[in-house]
């Protein structure tokens, strides 16, 4: 007999959960400088209850090309990519609605 998902009740190979949960994220991605003029663009408002935020760090990382961590409840990814960051987002099944830029 297949799992069957607690949250949605459907087998574990059906399950839509973190499909819906990519939806209703209220994303907000923004750019900052740090020391020596390094900037940063920081992906706030994934809840990690939900979705593995270190997967989607590691995904983003080799997406865009650069290097980035998990840290603090957000995503810091080293360099200016707040336009790009949207896309990939999207792209990544995340709702266009619920991402701000900064």
């Amino acid at each position: 007999m297949p799992e069957v998902c607690e949250v949605c009740g459907l087998p574990k190979e059906l399950c839509v959960c973190e499909e819906i949960a990519r939806e209703q994220q209220r994303i907000n991605v923004y750019s900052m400088k740090r020391k020596f003029g390094k900037k940063v663009t920081i992906v706030e408002g994934i809840d990690e209850k939900q979705l593995d935020p270190k997967e989607l760090t590691k995904k983003l990382k080799s997406k865009l090309a650069c290097g980035g961590t998990w840290k603090d409840g957000r995503i810091e990814l080293q360099g200016n990519h707040t336009m790009r960051v949207k896309e990939v987002l999207v792209e990544m099944g995340f709702s266009q609605d619920m991402i701000n830029i900064k």
